[in-house]
């Protein structure tokens, strides 16, 4: 595929008024930018959709799309409406609290462009915490390491990834629905890619931020999110001590970064109380 691919990012939003008009200028600001930009609001009560229209209404040439998916709630039948609205060649996938760099859509294009691979997901670093550049480094180090246990089954992550609309279409029948909710959604795309004998990459230019937020959740929620990868792979009848490397990695680095996410709102309560 050549560097001139067309490109749709694909957004799925439930009560987003906070996050979704930083994420969409980001996109807006690219260097090359995407085609179409397809945010798909699940059932919103906030004001999520009047900040997509008003940033439609703003950028007029920008591709954004504002559809709704109403029949269920959740992410997986909101992103896969997305998925299947989507016209370009390639479709980016990112949450609505994801702040993409400059060049995302620039890196998402050469990285389908230099390989054959069906997927790919790139580093992230957290807006909201300290030592952003020291985060970014550390994500992108521990994705590699991840990406090379996992072997066939590498994960994608939904924050930051991106795949070529003729491998959707391939496994669009396959993936799982999990009305339950108690998978990743886009650890199972990964899982039917890699059964289709798709391959699944890792693009280190792909950059994205995102909210440390999920430290914030108690232990026990932590642990029910990250439980997710054994669910999901135990769904499907995967028993690969490899692919489980980035469950491992998560426990063992939650107990510190949640300390000191609850030291910084701390710092922060004391400043706005001193503000007052």
């Amino acid at each position: 595929m050549s560097s001139a691919a067309t490109v749709s990012v694909v957004i799925p939003a439930y009560n987003e008024e906070d996050t979704i008009a930083r994420c969409l200028v980001a996109l807006i600001e690219q260097t090359a930018p995407a085609e179409e930009i397809i945010v798909v609001d699940n059932r919103s009560t906030d004001r999520t959709r009047e900040i997509v229209e008003g940033l439609v209404t703003a950028f007029p040439d920008a591709g954004i799309r504002l559809l709704s998916q109403n029949d269920e709630q959740g992410i997986t039948p909101t992103r896969n409406a997305g998925f299947d609205a989507a016209t370009g060649d390639l479709i980016g996938r990112i949450d609505s609290d994801s702040v993409v760099q400059a060049d995302w859509v620039e890196q998402m294009r050469a990285a389908f462009a230099a390989t054959d691979v069906a997927a790919v997901s790139g580093p992230v670093d957290y807006y909201d915490m300290p030592l952003r550049s020291f985060g970014l480094h550390a994500d992108d180090t521990v994705r590699k390491a991840t990406v090379k246990l996992a072997g066939k089954y590498v994960f994608l992550f939904g924050s930051n990834m991106a795949l070529r609309a003729d491998a959707w279409a391939a496994v669009r029948e396959s993936v799982c629905p999990d009305r339950a909710d108690l998978m990743h959604e886009d650890l199972d795309l990964s899982v039917h890619l890699a059964l289709a004998g798709l391959k699944v990459g890792y693009a280190p230019g792909m950059v994205a931020g995102i909210s440390a937020r999920r430290l914030d959740t108690s232990p026990r929620d932590f642990h029910f999110y990250v439980d997710r990868f054994e669910r999901t792979y135990r769904a499907h009848d995967i028993h690969d001590p490899g692919a489980l490397a980035p469950m491992a990695v998560l426990l063992g680095i939650y107990p510190m970064l949640h300390v000191q996410r609850k030291i910084e709102h701390r710092i922060e309560e004391r400043r706005n109380a001193l503000a007052d």
